[in-house]
């Protein structure tokens, strides 16, 4: 399960955080390119990996979970720990390999715009991760067909970067911020990326114990 976890969190910043790397080196996807690169890298995670460790590849759904009490303490923290790890060897990889991207870059770290406070960037972050969230929720329940569940959830992160990828970066994710993060040094205002998050987090793990009693 943890190895699992490890694999796909380092595909989802590798291809993630890779795809904003190739837009500012002039590659000339731009924001649907970044949002579809994302999307379909979880969809594929979710579809490939699912069944090991349930794909959450993201420390703000595990904290869903646990909150939900589907998840136990120890199990938690195990997959939080091994999100951390799979990032950082993502951001390692691209560092490595994608020596063409400006320095400026910092590996895809998301970072705020300059027209969006910090408390704008905590709520827009946790907002959009409540939406990822849910998703993830939903998709668990035993009457959500199964096949269907990549697909919700890697639109889910599409259309949420889509909305706000120039805003905050649209990480959503505490282990996508923290790898690249990790790697190139820069830790900007990188607690909105784990405050944000866990708060929307919270508030879908409430929301589905409320709606699917």
């Amino acid at each position: 399960m943890y190895i699992a976890e490890a694999i796909g969190t380092m595909m989802l910043v590798f291809v993630g955080a890779g795809s904003y790397l190739m837009a500012v080196s002039g590659a000339g996807i731009g924001l649907l390119g970044i949002a579809l690169a994302h999307g379909l890298a979880l969809a594929v995670i979710v579809y490939t990996l699912g069944n090991i460790s349930g794909a959450h590849v993201n420390p703000a759904v595990t904290f869903g979970m646990w909150v939900s009490g589907k998840m136990d303490t120890w199990s938690a923290v195990g997959y939080i720990v091994s999100q951390l790890i799979g990032a950082v060897i993502g951001a390692l990889l691209l560092q490595l390999l994608f020596t063409v991207a400006p320095a400026a870059a910092h590996l895809g770290t998301p970072q705020l715009a300059k027209e969006i406070s910090v408390w704008q960037g905590l709520f827009i972050e946790a907002i959009l991760t409540f939406f990822l969230v849910w998703s993830v929720m939903s998709t668990t329940d035993k009457k959500f067909p199964a096949a269907m569940n990549g697909l919700v959830i890697g639109l889910t992160l599409t259309f949420s970067i889509l909305i706000g990828g120039v805003l905050t970066g649209a990480a959503l994710n505490p282990a996508r911020a923290f790898g690249p993060a990790a790697v190139s040094g820069v830790w900007t205002q990188h607690l909105i990326y784990w405050a944000g998050p866990f708060l929307g987090a919270l508030v879908a793990a409430a929301a589905n114990k409320l709606f699917r009693k």
